[in-house]
């Protein structure tokens, strides 16, 4: 069977009106460059607008994020900061809600969630998840529904979810966004 590229087929068809999905993502301390990788070539599929490495979170050029990322860290926007907090900030300033992606007892179901378009999504370390102060300035805490004995997620697993949940929920606005 020969591969064509998605968007030459008719079930392409319902996403020619998005040339770009208003979401972006914010690692806060993902501290796995295997991780970091897979997160840009997440992005680069679905057409996330930006990517925000910030704390520890490994950057380009990285032999570990080219790996995995196969060329996505070359064609995903993307940024490097110490410090969330202001980022947030100025997020927010320019209409984006901020969610922090983490089982909470005030986290909504993933499925449930009515983003608000641009949104911009949280993914925290590995082990500890996100900060306090950045998980405080989160508009929404969003949880992915987990029905087995794990309770959670490989952090580059849960983001291609929740990414691709996002495009989802975007495409069915696409008639509207006319």
């Amino acid at each position: 069977m020969d591969r064509v590229p998605f968007q030459a087929t008719t079930a392409g068809a319902p996403y020619d009106r998005i040339r770009r999905l208003p979401v972006a993502v914010l690692l806060d301390n993902v501290r796995s460059l295997y991780n970091v990788g897979a997160f840009f070539r997440t992005a680069d599929a679905a057409g996330v607008e930006k990517l925000h490495l910030a704390g520890i979170t490994g950057r380009p050029p990285q032999h570990a994020i080219a790996k995995t990322a196969l060329g996505a860290e070359d064609s995903v926007l993307w940024e490097h900061t110490w410090e969330p907090v202001p980022l947030i900030h100025a997020l927010r300033e320019r209409g984006y809600e901020i969610a922090a992606v983490e089982t909470t007892v005030h986290a909504v179901d993933l499925f449930d969630w009515t983003p608000r378009f641009p949104v911009c999504v949280i993914f925290g370390h590995e082990v500890e998840g996100i900060r306090p102060e950045v998980s405080a300035l989160s508009d929404t805490h969003v949880r992915i529904p987990m029905l087995g004995a794990k309770h959670s997620l490989n952090v580059a697993t849960a983001g291609g979810v929740v990414i691709y949940e996002l495009l989802r929920k975007y495409r069915a606005l696409a008639p509207a966004l006319r």
